[in-house]
């Protein structure tokens, strides 16, 4: 990311109530992955830095004793503890409205802090510090993300495949051709580097595991639109006055995709890296 751009409170505004039905789910086998890849078996106590509305951390709270979720923003921490208590780990899970950058924040000493497609919108050098410090001498931190690399054809599926490109030019055609976040703009996208900034840190590895997926999916319209209200560069607040025009022109391209209302999409498997904290702090 740029100089010039600054994280702000209105980044992800609005996407908590899209954010599950609208993203595309991690793969199946996910839990039983990190199961078998932290020791001891992922007991003990787990941070999910970026919880959003809780996906990761309730699927993953079977494998530990303590869960706390952290997110700046308030809907994701009222979807995640809605969620929580549907699921009966309310008593097992603690939602805690903070920036990563606000860290250790009294919150204590964990075993495993995940980071599920989060740790790019933060100050990396500085949270990876910080976890060098809150995370126990063997413990890990997992980076969790869709994997990019694959192909996923729909050839052979039932509907029409989800036109992505076309819906970001109907996103362009309303907020403008530099992608929104928040209350500043990106044009050259998020920052990557993770593993440069992990390994500086003191972390060692990575362990990487590819957990696959490539099951079939069936996207509905309202799935589709959930999509895009999710995303922090088409999320509602952006759109203003005009988010009615917007979301009409959104579905009208959706139906000519597929005037029967449905398309097909195959999930995504899911890429993980898994890194120790072995040895004393770093500076």
């Amino acid at each position: 990311m740029g100089d010039d751009w600054h994280w702000d409170d209105s980044l992800f505004s609005g996407t908590a109530a899209y954010y599950r039905r609208g993203r595309l789910p991690y793969a199946p086998g996910l839990a039983d992955a990190l199961a078998g890849a932290l020791p001891p078996g992922g007991r003990g106590r787990l941070i999910d830095v970026g919880c959003g509305p809780g996906i990761l951390a309730l699927e993953l709270a079977r494998l530990f004793d303590d869960v706390v979720g952290v997110d700046p923003d308030h809907g994701m921490l009222t979807e995640a503890a809605h969620a929580a208590g549907l699921a009966g780990l309310a008593g097992r899970t603690r939602w805690v409205r903070a920036r990563a950058e606000e860290l250790p924040a009294g919150l204590g000493v964990f075993d495993v802090a995940i980071f599920g497609q989060s740790f790019h919108w933060m100050d990396q050098e500085l949270v990876a510090g910080t976890f060098r410090r809150m995370l126990r001498p063997g413990g890990s931190l997992v980076h969790i993300s869709d994997l990019k690399s694959e192909v996923r054809s729909v050839e052979g599926l039932p509907y029409p495949a989800v036109p992505y490109a076309a819906i970001d030019e109907v996103v362009r055609r309303h907020l403008g051709p530099v992608r929104r976040a928040g209350r500043g703009v990106l044009p050259q996208g998020t920052r990557g580097g993770e593993a440069v900034v992990l390994a500086g840190a003191g972390f060692t590895g990575p362990r990487r595991l590819v957990v696959p997926a490539g099951h079939a999916l069936e996207r509905t319209h309202d799935d589709v639109v959930a999509y895009v209200f999710s995303l922090s560069s088409s999320a509602p607040h952006l759109f203003g006055a005009r988010r009615d025009a917007f979301e009409e022109d959104l579905r009208q391209l959706l139906r000519e995709a597929s005037p029967r209302g449905l398309f097909s999409e195959r999930a995504p498997g899911t890429e993980v890296f898994v890194w120790g904290n072995d040895g004393p702090p770093g500076r």
